[in-house]
């Protein structure tokens, strides 16, 4: 069966939509509660209102596989979802991210909306969502029926999000202690490596670019999961944020022993290595 590049071509058109809606109500939501960290939840509800929306715009076209389509929504919806709800609870109360304060400068109120903000925050996110959620839209017009691809991936996707629930909910734990406070956390998941989130991302969505890949014209949307893991191992994820516990005392111990990405045994020499 061949790939329908029609029906692609709309469901892209309707994600350009939803996260141009999405984003320009999150800025003006960020005015209104006076600080831009808003915009991370919207992270994680932004890959879930486009799979929706791909989800109901791919039945009206009648395309696509309806178990494939079943799994290419409730994946990426499951996940960002948990990141939303997880990303809200754990900013509730609190004032703006100091990234954010930055990117302002001074002289501007909090949430005030600049050119500098809007490009390097709004434009930014909105446009690495756009291209990490093509295998989604994908799998929404996949013609083949289900095959091993499409349970390899949901496994997958399984191990990520396991690795980065868990991965938060024992980092939640360890700060919730005032006795950690400056602390290395070095059990549970992160004895095995140093970022067991990120390490659980990568997974969730290089799983779901397997969902997607039952037709070989879906190949091109590698450039998803490939954008997703360049990210978060070298620019805003692990990079930038051992960037700033490198001086914590403790760490650079830590660093020795635990694998900076994917998990390994701790004190191996391929986990030394990282």
């Amino acid at each position: 069966m061949s790939f329908d590049w029609a029906a692609a071509g709309i469901l892209l058109a309707v994600a350009v939509g939803v996260v141009v809606v999405t984003f320009a109500v999150t800025l003006l939501v960020a005015r209104a509660v006076g600080k831009h960290s808003v915009v991370d939840v919207t992270w994680g509800l932004g890959f879930a209102l486009i799979a929706a929306s791909a989800y109901v715009t791919s039945g009206l076209l009648g395309v696509g596989n309806d178990t494939v389509r079943l799994v290419a929504l409730l994946l990426p919806v499951i996940w960002g979802l948990r990141l939303a709800i997880y990303i809200g609870w754990r900013n509730h109360g609190k004032g703006e991210d100091p990234r954010y304060t930055e990117m302002l400068g001074e002289g501007h109120a909090p949430g005030a909306t600049t050119w500098t903000v809007v490009r390097k925050v709004y434009l930014t996110q909105a446009g690495v969502q756009l291209v990490v959620v093509l295998p989604v839209l994908a799998a929404m017009v996949r013609p083949s029926t289900v095959s091993v691809l499409l349970i390899v991936g949901a496994l997958v996707w399984l191990v990520g999000f396991f690795f980065e629930s868990v991965g938060d909910a024992q980092l939640a734990w360890f700060k919730a202690d005032p006795d950690n406070k400056g602390k290395i956390l070095d059990s549970g998941l992160w004895r095995y490596t140093r970022h067991p989130n990120y390490f659980g991302d990568f997974c969730v969505w290089w799983g779901i670019f397997l969902v997607a890949v039952g037709h070989p014209a879906a190949l091109v949307t590698v450039v998803g999961p490939a954008l997703m893991s360049y990210l978060l191992i070298n620019v805003t994820g692990k990079e930038l944020l051992e960037k700033g516990m490198s001086d914590r005392p403790g760490y650079a111990e830590y660093v020795e022993r635990t694998s900076g990405f994917f998990p390994l045994p701790p004190g191996s020499a391929p986990a030394r290595a990282t």
